[in-house]
């Protein structure tokens, strides 16, 4: 077969390649299991397309599909006590994005239970999610495969943190509390943060503030470093992002 018969040949097998791997999506699906109205949010990593402009309405028991493209990054929290005017202005208790409906590529005011993913990469096609306290923690929420392949562990952290959280943590709205902080959101300093000289795993351990999420929350990171049991690896097509998930 001439070369350039052969050269044709495998262009267009590349070509139909790249037009299935492209147009591929995975689905996350997102379930409001609390006993109240909450605001999904989503924020794009760098160079990666922002879901649903940033935000939506997902009321008591409602579940929404928000299709992803492969290889996406980015993040997922869910906004508590939001009103917003017919022109998607307003205010949340937590998780709020600048007062606006749709958070258009900014990201959520701690504190926040925040979920966190890496759907394959150009080296691997595993998918790579956890559930992160290091932004804080205003409700409960998970994220578990259906089906898939590659280990695929549950991100959790489905207990009420807000009745264990420490006074100097407390975030209150109304006389009761809505939010718990970091350690490094209440303190401010390298040491709880994880920066500066302590910006290593080696220099930055797990405070006596993270070791009580870490406790109550074993499937989901605590501090910055905590990486051995909170990072989850998978490859499936769709998974189940839940709020207040069922204990």
């Amino acid at each position: 077969m001439p070369s350039s018969t052969c050269f044709a040949l495998l262009l267009l097998s590349w070509l139909t390649l790249s037009c299935i791997f492209t147009d591929a999506v995975q689905q996350l699906i997102m379930v409001n299991n609390c006993n109240q109205t909450v605001w999904p949010a989503t924020l794009g990593g760098a160079g990666h397309m922002t879901p649903h402009d940033g935000g939506f309405r997902l009321d008591v028991g409602e579940e929404s599909i928000v299709d992803v493209p492969e290889l996406w990054s980015g993040r997922v929290w869910a906004r508590q006590g939001c009103t917003f005017d017919k022109h998607g202005k307003g205010a949340c208790s937590t998780g709020s994005c600048g007062g606006t409906l749709h958070c258009l590529g900014r990201s959520g005011e701690p504190p926040a239970t925040v979920v966190e993913m890496t759907l394959g990469t150009s080296l691997s096609p595993l998918h790579f999610y956890d559930v992160s306290l290091v932004d804080g923690f205003n409700l409960p929420v998970s994220m578990r495969p259906v089906g898939g392949s590659g280990g695929c562990g549950v991100a959790a952290c489905d207990a009420d943190l807000n009745g264990l959280c420490p006074g100097a943590l407390e975030v209150r709205r109304e006389g009761r509390v809505v939010g718990c902080k970091s350690a490094c959101l209440a303190m401010g300093s390298a040491k709880y943060c994880c920066t500066g000289r302590f910006g290593s795993p080696r220099n930055c351990k797990p405070t006596l503030f993270a070791n009580l999420f870490k406790a109550v929350c074993p499937n989901a990171y605590s501090y910055a470093f905590d990486d051995v049991k909170s990072l989850n690896k998978c490859r499936a097509s769709r998974y189940v992002i839940t709020f207040c998930p069922p204990q």
